[in-house]
């Protein structure tokens, strides 16, 4: 295959681009020290090492820039084996920008800067020195081409930076996300775990620690906390969230305002069934923090759009978490008022739940039912005598009150 013919242009602007070779790493110098001037404390505070990876990688950058320019020949990059390009070079230092967390933007501001410098390098050689015949159409030419390759290094750059960066977030995200099921599988007891868990997930040794679960019932919870986050960030509370066996649940950690604040928060923004929990142990408690919200939440009638604290739901998290407990409880209390026809039984049930309500004031439960008080009275012997309980009697009202709330379970 015929090689394309270089025109008499070209070969002018080949030949002053040639003139800087020999001053390659001076300039690519001159770009780093104007670099570190301009953001002298952002460079200052991204360390010594990172800084002699600029000044590297600047010298390689203009030395391989100035080799394509002027179409010489690369002794390092030419031989076989050795097939790096320039545009490998350019992605190379968008991904390991993005890996070094340097923002895109001071990355591209670099390119720019090495643009322009160059180009006024070149433009004071051939001031410097009479006996150079550089015309000015060939500078114009010179300019135009830098201007090119830069939106073309730009444009690879930044294709290579974004694929790294988001590389990297969804390895971060996995890690994030690894950790939480640890914790909520009992790691956090592990005190090397837990040391690995709090700088990964940015929890301070004196943060507060808390669980909130939210049960998809077919909706998807990440759709509407948003506005719950936004008022998270504002006070300063971090919350990090993972789905497991469509369970969504959050770590939340900082100053936390206890459940009966965490609930008042979620409330208005509750996706549908939500339980809180502050964990009493930190990390090392998360795992118990995590199954008193879930079961808080299972607590809450399905399909309800409501948040609930273990503190306020525990007679019901201790028959969620012993629901073998919940039929026996039935059968021995409210079975002889489950038996009767179905709406004298549904009757004498909302008769008992408002006597409990009132702690077994028949005044009181007749307001609450419409009716008379001799009628709450009449009933409510009815179903001393049914159950064989009192409701004069606190273990007795106890358990009635329990066996209501293992029926609304069931």
């Amino acid at each position: 295959m015929r090689a394309t013919a270089v025109t008499p242009a070209q070969e002018a602007l080949h030949d002053a681009w040639a003139l800087l070779l020999d001053q390659s790493d001076a300039i690519a110098d001159s770009i780093t020290l104007t670099l570190f001037e301009r953001d002298q404390e952002l460079w200052e505070r991204i360390g010594p090492e990172f800084r002699a990876d600029v000044r590297s990688s600047t010298r390689q950058h203009i030395r391989r820039g100035l080799r394509i320019l002027s179409a010489s020949h690369d002794p390092d990059h030419d031989q076989p084996g050795h097939q790096e390009n320039a545009v490998e070079l350019w992605r190379d230092t968008g991904r390991r920008r993005a890996r070094q967390g340097v923002p895109l933007e001071l990355v591209l501001n670099a390119y720019t800067l090495g643009a322009r410098i160059l180009w006024e390098a070149l433009v004071s050689r051939v001031s410097a020195d009479p006996s150079i015949e550089v015309d000015d159409q060939v500078l114009l030419m010179a300019a135009r081409t830098v201007w090119t390759n830069l939106d073309v290094q730009n444009s690879v750059l930044i294709d290579a930076y974004r694929r790294e960066s988001s590389r990297i977030q969804r390895q971060d995200l996995q890690r994030e996300q690894s950790l939480l099921d640890g914790l909520i599988e009992g790691r956090g007891a592990d005190p090397l775990f837990a040391d690995e868990a709090r700088t990964a997930l940015e929890i301070e040794p004196d943060d507060e620690v808390a669980c909130v679960v939210a049960i998809h019932d077919g909706g998807d919870a990440s759709d509407t906390l948003g506005p719950a986050e936004d008022r998270l960030d504002r006070l300063g509370i971090t919350a990090r969230w993972h789905v497991r066996s469509g369970v969504y649940y959050g770590l939340l950690s900082g100053r936390l305002p206890g459940e009966a604040g965490l609930v008042e928060l979620f409330e208005p923004h509750a996706p549908g069934r939500m339980g809180v929990a502050v964990s009493t142990d930190g990390i090392a408690g998360f795992a118990t923090a995590f199954q008193l919200a879930h079961r808080a939440a299972e607590t809450v009638p399905r399909d309800a759009r409501r948040v609930v604290s273990v503190s306020d739901r525990l007679p019901e998290v201790l028959l969620a978490g012993s629901p073998q407990v919940a039929p026996r409880l039935l059968a021995e209390t409210l079975g002889p008022i489950l038996a009767q026809p179905r709406v004298q039984a549904q009757t004498l049930l909302d008769t008992l739940a408002a006597l409990l309500k009132h702690d077994g004031s028949p005044t009181h439960a007749a307001a609450d039912l419409y009716c008379h008080r001799n009628t709450v009275i009449y009933r409510m012997k009815q179903i001393e005598q049914l159950t064989g309980r009192t409701l004069t009697d606190p273990r007795d009202k106890m358990l009635l009150g329990l066996a209501l709330m293992a029926r609304g379970r069931a």
